[in-house]
Order: C-alpha cells, then structure tokens, then sequence
C-alpha cells in the first residue's frame, strides 16, 4: 500500500515467531504490519510514519519495555491505541481504569492470529466512530481509506417458516468461508432462531448479553467482536437467547451494527424471523440481497406471492432472489417462476438424512458431506453470490437470471 490515505500501519512488538504469523494474517486483512525489535524501533517508526493506528504489544514478558512502547504511542501529541497481551500479574500493573487506556485492548494467550485481526479491525472502525446517544456511529473518516470498501449483506428471509431459511443461511454462510471469504453470521430470528442449536454451539454471546453489560458499564463491543467462532471458520452472533429479552434490540441500532460489520467482512449473512417486524424491516433496508427460500409447495408458493407484492411497495422486488429448497421434490421449478413471476436464483436438493446428520453433530454440509449433491448446489449458489461461473458439476442444480440484484450503500 503507498499513501498515508490508503494505508492503516500496525507496528508489532512480539515474540518473533508470533508476530511473523499474526503480520501474515494481518497483511490478509488489508493492513500493513511492521515488525518490530522493541522500543527503540517503535521510536523511529512514529517519527517516520504518521498513519500507525494501532500497536500490538506484549505486555506480557516484559511489562516496563510494554509501558515504554505505550508512552510513545501517547507522546508528542499522540493517542495511538494498544492491543496488549497480558496476564493477570502484569494485567494488575496497568493502570486500565486511566481514560488514556480506554481505547486500549487487552487479551491473554494463547490466542489466534485470526483473533487478533478482528480486534484489530474492530478497534479501526471504532477510532473513526463517534457516539450520538444510541450507540457509535461511523463517520466519513471512513469512506477516505480502504475502509470504505464494504462486504455484502445477504437476508435470508420468508414470511412463511418451515422453508429452510436456517439450513440455508448455515450452509451458505460455511460454503463462503470453504472459498476463502470472511463470514458474520447473524441469527436475527429472536423468536424462534436456532442457528448456534443447529451449528451445535452452546452458550455463545448474544448482542442482547453485550447491550446489557454496556448498560452496566461494560465496554460497547461491535457485532464482530461479540461473534464466536465456529469449526466450519464461521464467526457466529445470535441477535438475542430468548423471545422474551428483546427489549434492548433498537432497530436501527442493529442495522448500523451489521453495516458497521461490513466494513471488516467479506459477507454479513442475516437468517430472519418468518415477519414484518421492525427488526427485520431495518435489516432488509440494508441488504444488497434478500433470498428467499420456498418449497415446492402451494402454501409457501403463495407466501412468496405476497411477499412479492410487499417488496414491490417497499422499493425492494429488485433485490429478491428466489431460492428452491428440496427442488426435485413437489411443483415444479417452471411452475412456480411462473405463479411468483420471478426467476429462480438457485435450486437446492432434497438430501433429509444428510442434513439431519449434520445438525446432530452440529457441523455444516461442506464439512460433513462435501461431496454430496446438496453440498455442490449450495457451492454454486455461493458462486453466484461471488460473480462467478457455477462449476461443471454443480451447473445442472443452478439457474443463472439476468444480472446481479442491486447494491445498496
């Protein structure tokens, strides 16, 4: 990268091993690490360079050279923010409660090179953010650097349940990751969802768990660092455990959630609840895609009808993409285009046991079954997504239509 307008330096201060691999995945994410020996470097590479935003430190070894790289980045006018690796002796010595360490970071080992980016990338997107009352929002800062790109919002959405809109969403998502994007998964379905059931994740955090910490004083976390991880490389996020603590959800703060986790994702997946709540309306208000998954049958044929007609009203037929679950079962794939009078973007098989093994081991189909048919068809319905050609072998279960749904900022 040249120019300090397009670049986003990370100096290193770690062991060297471990900071040649976390400089290799942070290079991954569009950043531009420089590895260091010490202090003495760190020194020269600020007087140097102007576009370091942030350093990571390890405070862990040896906390008085982990304080003194922490006085440069607050000297001559700077507030560079740390991402230190400590414990919890060397944790003690720091004075965290300081408003100088409120931007600050910390994590213990052992850790993941991937961790780190998301830290890193979340700690990006919050140092051009300002906070208007509800929670931060982005600002233009943003739009000037390579942060301005931004990764797709897909909604798998149907106002009928029962249509596989989780089995879609999971596997799409994990299909996506199989082909080297990065995933946010978003189970927004807060009355019935069970994306972490289905993916055999128990426990994980939710967005609701994290709002009421930042209530009581928590840190404001964004919806990539809340996410957990799961086997398939999916960053996984339930919006909320229970129907009944909802409360804290605003619409919009949600959509500009999933916005903002754009910035650092190749591909935001969103797996809606079967209405035309608020919640979702905000959602679908941001997606550059909506698909929407019906049965070869007469009921969710006709759901489909009047979603159509919804979406025509509310300027957003043209993002409509209609996918075909358990296509070679049923009405025929011809005869629904025609009753909904839209072209079908993808066709998905029949495959019960398949999936059903999968969900009881709590695994997705590329990991499961990669071989299966069911498993090529959703490979091409992400070839799709990507703009490219569907392979040889996946052709016969994929349909292309005209162009690409529209882009929404």
């Amino acid at each position: 990268m040249a120019g300090s307008m397009t670049t986003r330096a990370i100096a290193v201060l770690l062991p060297a091993a471990e900071g040649q691999q976390i400089a290799s995945e942070l290079a991954r994410g569009g950043f531009d690490p420089v590895l260091l020996d010490g202090v003495r470097d760190l020194g020269r590479l600020l007087a140097t360079r102007s576009d370091v935003v942030t350093a990571i430190i390890d405070a862990e070894s040896d906390i008085d050279e982990a304080s003194d790289a922490w006085d440069l980045l607050h000297g001559d006018g700077r507030q560079i923010p740390a991402l230190l690796v400590v414990n919890p002796a060397t944790l003690d010595r720091l004075d965290t409660s300081s408003p100088n360490h409120e931007n600050d970071e910390y994590l213990t080992r052992p850790y993941s090179a991937e961790s780190i980016r998301w830290r890193v990338e979340a700690m990006c997107i919050r140092s051009v953010a300002v906070d208007d009352g509800s929670g931060p929002v982005l600002q233009g800062a943003l739009e000037s650097t390579d942060w301005g790109r931004r990764g797709q919002l897909t909604a798998v959405f149907n106002p009928k349940g029962g249509v596989g809109k989780t089995l879609i969403a999971t596997n799409l998502a994990a299909v996506l990751v199989d082909k080297g994007q990065r995933v946010l998964l978003v189970d927004a379905d807060t009355v019935t969802g069970h994306v972490p059931i289905s993916l055999g994740m128990d426990g994980v955090p939710t967005v609701v768990d994290a709002w009421r910490d930042e209530l009581e004083g928590g840190p404001a976390l964004t919806f990539t660092e809340i996410a957990s991880g799961h086997s398939s490389g999916l960053r996984v996020l339930p919006l909320s455990a229970s129907p009944i603590h909802t409360e804290l959800l605003d619409p919009e703060r949600v959509a500009r959630e999933i916005v903002a986790a754009r910035r650092v994702t190749d591909h935001v997946i969103a797996d809606l609840h079967p209405s035309y709540s608020p919640l979702n309306r905000a959602i679908l208000d941001k997606a550059d895609r909506i698909l929407v998954p019906v049965t070869p049958d007469l009921p969710a044929i006709r759901a489909v009808m009047k979603l159509r007609d919804v979406a025509e009203e509310l300027g957003m037929r043209d993002r409509l993409a209609l996918v075909v679950n358990r296509t070679n079962t049923g009405v025929p794939v011809a005869d629904i285009e025609k009753a909904v009078g839209l072209t079908v973007y993808a066709q998905i098989h029949s495959a019960g046991l398949v999936i059903v093994k999968a969900t009881n081991e709590g695994r997705t189909l590329v990991e499961n079954a990669p071989r299966e048919q069911v498993t090529r068809d959703f490979g091409a319905l992400a070839d799709h997504i990507l703009g490219r050609e569907a392979s040889t072998a996946a052709r016969p279960a994929f349909r292309l239509f005209g162009r690409q749904a529209a882009t929404r900022a």
